[in-house]
């Protein structure tokens, strides 16, 4: 029997060979991967948790897995505590310029990967219907997130994005990076506990510092205090003096510490012990005034203040007593008492003599009041007075208007009766057969007549109150236009004296060397 196989059986063998050799080939190119893909997780997380500082951490995480899934686009979200919102604090490629965008749970790729907890990967970011609404992102097609997750909760998201269309990511990607998330989750933990124990070291070096600082104040403020210090444990024993204590009792530190302190005087031990009772039981001894005894044996009166001092736990260790000397004070208020006593005596020798003073003035209060009494009965009758005089004031101006009336009712009367009785008889004569001077004459008696019963008289007589009556009648006619010769001839004088009268006139009207017409000066005073 023929056993060979046929062509197209061996076409068969051959395609069965060819396909299995394919797979070894596939399996050993995908174990070949997974190879590499463990050793760069391996040297990967070497890298990482070598690295402490957390900056430097987190940009080195992102660096690896863009490496780790063939990207240069990629970033990481962090969620703080207390927040609400996780934050992008490292981005590269593409999202370099998203750093500080934040979203909320549900909320974009990384919000997406923090609510469901698992990774997400979507091939066409641009049309996701989760996508965020903002026009710079629509540059993005295929992306990956990955959860930083510890047993709790999502603390953060690893983005890995490609920006070609024919860019995926594949399953085996997403495992390589489910791994590496775990590996940094790992190192992030590391880094946060290294900067926590950083923080815990320098918090306790600074407090460390603090207590040392507060300390040496302490001591500072006990060594330079002007006051007597002592501290003691609770059975009494002295621990710590200060200067002030060895300055003011004249004891070393060498003979206090370690000891009780003898120097209570005896009469003063009861008081004393009363008060470490209430120190002891809590209560706080302020400014109890007792004595002491310094080593030569010399009393002080001090004033002391005491208080506990407690550990940790709030048990008592020991007190604090400050005492002062209140030596000099004590012999100021003796003194003071002293002074106070005879103070009190020249008080008393002073208020006697206020008192006699009080009497006295007293008696000068009364005469003020009886001299203010009569003072003001003058006042009344100065006022009855001043109201009388009021009265006669009134009267007086009364009268005087009436005398107003009764003068111009007199001038109404002679003008009328010149007018009637002496202006015609005067007109007839001057009609008649009169020679110059005779007619002259009466025309000045006419004309003076009209001046006296006219209102010039009054401003001419007012002016010419200090010219004699022969220079009135000179200044009348030289207002009425007449000559130095003219009024000579009417006068019955010379011309030189006209001439003398006239120089009189200027003088008294305060005419004399000035260029002023006299006769117009003098019917300008109408």
């Amino acid at each position: 029997m023929d056993t060979t196989p046929s062509y197209d059986e061996l076409v068969a063998r051959v395609g069965a060979l060819q396909s299995e050799a394919r797979r070894l080939r596939m399996a050993e190119e995908a174990f070949h991967r997974q190879n590499a893909s463990l050793q760069a997780l391996h040297e990967t997380s070497l890298g990482l948790i070598a690295k402490l500082d957390k900056e430097e951490l987190l940009e080195n995480i992102l660096e690896r897995a863009a490496s780790l899934s063939g990207t240069t686009h990629g970033y990481i979200y962090l969620l703080e505590v207390g927040q609400d919102s996780m934050q992008m604090v490292v981005g590269k490629g593409f999202f370099k310029s998203q750093l500080g965008r934040r979203v909320a749970i549900g909320q974009g790729m990384g919000g997406w990967v923090w609510q469901t907890e698992k990774p997400v990967v979507v091939e066409d970011y641009k049309s996701w219907h989760g996508r965020i609404a903002d026009k710079v992102l629509d540059g993005l097609r295929s992306i990956v997130g990955i959860p930083l997750k510890n047993d709790l909760q999502v603390l953060g998201v690893i983005g890995l994005a490609h920006v070609e269309m024919d860019r995926q990511f594949s399953s085996e990607d997403i495992t390589t990076l489910e791994r590496f998330a775990a590996l940094a989750l790992i190192a992030l933990e590391k880094s946060r506990l290294y900067a926590d124990v950083r923080y815990e070291l320098a918090e306790r070096k600074r407090t460390e510092s603090i207590l040392r600082e507060s300390e040496e104040r302490y001591r500072t403020f006990l060594e330079s205090s002007p006051d007597p210090i002592v501290v003691y444990d609770m059975q009494g024993i002295a621990t710590y003096v200060n200067p002030a204590f060895e300055q003011t009792f004249h004891l070393s530190r060498d003979e206090l510490l370690g000891k009780q302190i003898d120097f209570v005087p005896e009469e003063n031990w009861p008081e004393t012990k009363e008060a470490i009772g209430r120190m002891q039981s809590g209560q706080k001894i302020n400014l109890f005034e007792t004595r002491r005894l310094t080593k030569e044996g010399k009393i002080l009166d001090v004033q002391l203040s005491s208080t506990l001092y407690t550990d940790s736990d709030g048990q008592p260790l020991g007190n604090i007593v400050t005492l002062r000397d209140i030596s000099a004070r004590k012999k100021a208020e003796e003194e003071l008492d002293r002074y106070r006593g005879l103070l009190e005596v020249l008080v008393a020798e002073r208020t006697t003599e206020l008192a006699q003073a009080n009497h006295q003035l007293e008696q000068e209060i009364e005469e003020r009041r009886r001299a203010e009494k009569a003072l003001k009965k003058r006042e009344q009758e100065l006022e009855a007075q001043s109201h009388h005089l009021e009265e006669v004031n009134t009267a007086l101006r009364v009268l005087l208007r009436q005398r107003e009336v009764d003068k111009k009712e007199l001038g109404e009367i002679v003008m009328r009766n010149i007018q009637e009785l002496v202006s015609p008889y005067l007109q007839r004569i001057m009609n008649g057969r009169l020679d110059n001077r005779q007619r002259t004459l009466a025309k000045i008696v006419d004309t003076n007549l009209n001046d006296i019963i006219s209102p010039f008289v009054n401003k001419m007589a007012s002016g010419l109150t200090h010219l004699t009556p022969v220079e009135i009648r000179v200044a009348s006619l030289i207002k009425e236009g007449k000559t130095n010769k003219e009024i000579a001839e009417v006068l019955l004088v010379s011309k030189n004296t006209i001439l003398f009268h006239r120089y009189n006139i200027r003088d008294k009207l305060g005419l004399k060397n000035q260029k002023i017409n006299l006769r117009s000066h003098l019917m300008a005073m109408e």
